[in-house]
């Protein structure tokens, strides 16, 4: 005997169920917690897809009419903070189809026309990733130009450049500055090409398989700012290699941006003392009356962590999953909500303590004329004007770096008759090379730390970032 069909658990699929969830099932199984984040794009689907079934005659206009007035009008209720959201309703798309009904009535029924909540939930979640790496890219921009100022600023400032965290050769402060430029040149290219790629719409592969009713998926995929529809269906619903692609992309950005954080630690701290960062990156001690502490750069060197985590979270959710859709994708959005957002706070931190710090040029200086840095200088010298072979030149100027250690002296502070000790062919004239003021100029080389150089590259990069309006 058929029996009257009464809605049970969620009056929008439970026709199927002759029982409600249990309360365990209610809890595992909503989401409205998580994806009520995507209430704005949800809408903004919602908005393309009940103009395009208009278009295409699938509703009436009157039904559309009062679907988009009632979806501007929840639109108005979330921004005001008045909206119901109900956790029985399980997620953003049952909540917002619910209110709608209560404002427009059984025409509110409609809007589901041919799609499904695997094609909704592509598509809002593309939207929200989408704006997401915009913004991101933005606050990048904004990085790199703040290291661009500084680097003009202190094109000819000497400091040690280092491997292994050993002194190595001096550069220029401006020139250490410009590396995180490019570096960071590459990250905003890596968001560039995970925005590309990812920027076809899902709406209107309905459930897996398409759907019979006559619509334009051309033109949701305009109103909604994609490059074209997806042009598989079973794709269209279950990929989520764009939200990894953005994850790949933020992971590698965060650990530049933690590498650049951690040598904020380095420089602010005592032994060092190459920079100083102001109270507004800085903290204090809650037993130590001194103590000056960069937490700001020690908070961007940690959340690398929760961005590669997440990365590996949705990496691991994805692996066994078969096409097309199942339950398992309602775990594929905290990694990313969780993650842009933490590089989004990076990023803005990292560009204010770019801007605040002071460097020490005293401190700097004076440890680049430590460890013999400019050794390599008078190894070029015994090659370009005694014409020595460079391994001959590196065994000499050895030599050099030995005598000098063996009388507690710098290299740049041996006399021309200590050099001319060592080696005969050692000239006065090589005393000149060994400043270190002299060997950052020297290095001319594209891409090199030379001050004229640095001014060289911040230039080009300036009429890049900012183009006629620096």
């Amino acid at each position: 005997m058929n029996r009257p069909v009464t809605p049970l658990g969620n009056a929008l699929w439970g026709g199927r169920f002759e029982a409600g969830p249990g309360a365990i099932m209610e809890e595992i199984n909503a989401s409205i917690d998580v994806d009520k984040a995507l209430a704005t794009q949800d809408i903004a689907g919602s908005l393309a897809h009940v103009a395009m079934l208009a278009e295409t005659g699938i509703v009436s206009h009157e039904d559309a009419a009062a679907i988009t007035k009632g979806l501007n009008q929840i639109a108005g209720e979330i921004a005001a903070g008045t909206f119901p959201f109900s956790r029985a309703l399980e997620d953003i798309h049952m909540n917002i189809e619910s209110r709608l009904k209560d404002i427009v009535g059984d025409a509110a029924g409609r809007l589901h026309t041919a799609r499904s909540r695997n094609d909704q939930v592509a598509t809002d979640f593309k939207l929200w990733v989408r704006e997401a790496l915009d913004a991101l890219d933005e606050e990048l921009l904004d990085l790199q130009r703040a290291f661009v100022e500084r680097a003009e600023e202190f094109a000819d400032t000497v400091m040690p450049g280092f491997t292994h965290l050993q002194s190595a050769q001096p550069i220029t402060f401006g020139h250490h500055m410009m590396a995180y430029v490019e570096m960071l040149a590459r990250d905003r290219g890596r968001i560039a090409d995970a925005r590309r790629r990812m920027n076809t719409s899902p709406l209107g592969a309905a459930a897996l398989a398409g759907t019979a009713f006559p619509i334009d998926r051309e033109m949701t995929a305009k109103a909604l700012g994609f490059d074209g529809p997806a042009r598989n269906s079973l794709d269209a619903v279950s990929a989520r290699d764009f939200a990894l692609e953005a994850l790949a992309a933020a992971s590698i950005c965060a650990v530049n941006l933690s590498r650049f954080a951690e040598e904020i630690v380095i420089w602010c701290s005592s032994p060092f003392s190459f920079i100083r960062l102001s109270d507004a990156y800085t903290t204090g001690s809650s037993i130590m009356p001194q103590k000056k502490n960069p937490d700001a750069a020690e908070l961007v060197r940690a959340k690398v962590g929760r961005i590669v985590g997440a990365l590996n979270t949705l990496l691991i959710v994805m692996k066994g999953v078969p096409l097309t859709y199942s339950k398992d994708m309602q775990e594929d959005k905290p990694p990313l909500f969780d993650a842009l957002p933490a590089l989004s706070l990076c990023a803005r931190a990292s560009a204010g303590m770019v801007r605040d710090l002071t460097p020490n040029t005293e401190a700097m200086r004076k440890l680049a004329i430590k460890g013999h840095t400019t050794a390599t200088d008078l190894a070029d010298w015994l090659v370009r004007e005694v014409g020595l072979p460079f391994r001959d030149a590196h065994h000499i100027t050895g030599a050099c770096v030995l005598a000098a250690d063996k009388a507690g002296k710098e290299l740049s502070d041996l006399t021309a008759e200590e050099l001319a000790f060592v080696d005969p062919r050692i000239t006065p004239a090589a005393l000149e090379v060994l400043s270190v003021d002299k060997s950052v100029a020297s290095r001319t080389s594209l891409g090199g730390t030379a001050p004229s150089r640095v001014r060289e590259e911040a230039a080009r990069w300036r009429a890049a970032l900012w183009g006629d309006n620096s």
